[in-house]
Order: C-alpha cells, then sequence, then structure tokens
C-alpha cells in the first residue's frame, strides 16, 4: 500500500449507529463522507459461490479508491476470517478514473460505487454467516479511513429481488475480459519502467491505463506517447520487489471510449 499523504482525522471506527439491517444484507455504516454496506445475492451457486457487493453511498465531494490508490489513498480491503463457512471473499473493481486533486493523482470512484465481492463457501452444501471486517478510504480534503465490521446471513431472505437485482448489476458493469483489439500488449522496457502498446475501440484522447502496484510492487503515472500509429503508456516502476514472482500476475484496466477491459500483466 502506498503512503497516505493525505492529512488524516483518524479511523471513523464507531462513529455513528448502524441502520438496521434488512434482507441479505448489512446494516449501514455511516462515517462522516458517506454509508457503506455489506448486499448479498443470498444463495449459493452449484460451485458453492455468494456473490455479493461492498456497497459504498459516498456524499458529493468526496471520494473512494480502486484496487491501486495512485500517489495517496487507501485501497477497500476486505477481511473475512471471523465468518463462517466463508472460505474466501475476493473483491472486484468496476474501471476506475484517474484524478489530480491538488494532493495527489490517484485512481478511483467520486460517486457511489458498488464493488463486487465473491464468497466462496468452505462446505458448499452448510449454512453461512458473513462477517467482514472491512477497511477502505472515504476522502474529502482530509481521508477518513473507514474501518468496521459488516455482518450478514445471506440466507435470511435469499428472493429479496432488490437484493439480487442490485448485486447482479454490479457484476454486469465490471470490465470485460481482455482480447486482441481491445486489450495491451507489453512491450521491451527496463527495469525502472513498464511499457505496454494499447489497442482499443474509440477515441484515442480518451483511453487510459491503470495497473495496480501488487505484491511490492509500486507504480506512477503513465505517460502516453504514439508509435506507428499505436498508443503507448510507459509506466515508470517505484518499487519493486527483489525477486520478481513467477506466480500470477499484475491486475490491469484498459478504459477508452467505447467501455472497459481488464486482465494480468505478467511481472516486470
Amino acid at each position: 500500500m502506498q503512503s497516505l499523504k493525505i492529512p488524516l482525522l483518524g479511523a471513523a471506527i464507531g462513529l455513528a449507529a448502524a441502520l438496521p439491517a434488512s434482507a441479505s444484507s448489512s446494516a449501514w455504516y455511516n462515517s462522516e463522507g458517506g454509508k457503506v454496506r455489506l448486499v448479498t445475492s443470498g444463495k449459493p451457486d452449484d460451485a458453492g459461490r455468494i456473490y455479493g457487493v461492498l456497497d459504498i453511498a459516498l456524499k458529493p465531494g468526496w471520494k473512494t479508491y480502486w484496487r491501486d490508490p495512485g500517489d495517496a489513498g487507501v485501497p477497500p480491503q476486505l477481511d473475512v476470517s471471523a465468518s463462517t463457512n466463508i472460505a474466501d471473499a475476493t473483491l472486484s473493481f468496476p474501471a476506475p478514473q484517474r484524478h489530480d486533486d491538488g494532493y495527489g493523482k490517484w485512481a478511483g470512484y467520486n460517486y457511489p460505487v458498488s464493488l463486487p465481492v465473491t464468497f466462496t463457501l468452505a462446505a458448499p452444501n452448510q449454512p453461512a454467516v458473513i462477517d467482514a471486517d472491512v477497511f477502505l478510504g472515504i476522502c474529502e480534503s482530509i481521508c477518513i479511513p473507514v474501518q468496521t465490521r459488516l455482518s450478514v446471513d445471506p440466507a435470511s431472505d435469499p428472493d429479496n429481488a432488490d437484493d439480487t437485482a442490485l448485486v447482479k448489476a454490479s457484476f454486469t458493469a465490471l470490465p470485460a475480459a481482455a482480447k486482441p483489439d481491445f486489450g495491451i500488449k507489453v512491450l521491451p522496457g527496463d527495469h525502472e519502467t513498464l511499457v505496454v502498446e494499447a489497442s482499443f475501440p474509440g477515441d484515442p484522447q480518451a483511453a487510459d491505463f491503470f495497473v495496480a502496484g501488487e505484491r511490492d510492487y509500486m507504480f506512477g503515472t503513465p505517460s502516453r506517447s504514439e508509435k506507428d500509429g499505436k498508443l503507448i503508456f510507459t509506466v515508470p516502476i517505484l518499487d519493486r520487489p527483489s525477486t520478481t514472482p513467477t506466480d500470477g500476475g499484475l491486475h490491469y484496466t484498459l478504459t477508452s471510449s467505447a467501455g472497459a477491459v481488464e486482465g494480468l500483466l505478467p511481472f516486470p
């Protein structure tokens, strides 16, 4: 995680009473800049997965962050280790926007956003209760890290149409998988730069490239150039692990005027 360079007002832990929970969703947790809840679609699928969203209702003028916040910020985190019969939870992210608010350049959302979550059951045929410890930044000119536990019994109202519709819409809004005519190709770089060639539909001026600094990588803001009619993004590598990982890759999102795609990059 990159260091938070915005002055902190303090972690918003227990500052406001939660509203009552309804359906297969948690209570809302209130903070100064908005409120947060966890919503599920109730029933697990045949593979033992429950789908949900971390629903973040920001107040006007406030913001929250993508999986990599940029120069400063707090990426959303979800810990479900206190849950019953939940083996894992994976957060997904809608396409972010790039901002420069005078405090730093950041990637994220300055509007209410629902982050999809996939919960994996430890025992698919057994009941589950989600107790999720949430940590995220909700920021204006100051940043208030929000830390709370959100609890849900997905079976409490598994046929709730409003919850199901919200979860379905949030997953539908995620970037599509990258493909040859809408995605990136890694070009030769060096130890200090990641260079990619972007292919996409629509206006080149509207295209942007986001790569997440994970596994001890840290990246700067991409610069744009053109080569042989192709848009090139050059990304400074500000920090990197002492040994290059050999498993997995780095999450990226490529946005354009025609939508967004995502994928994994090999570790540079």
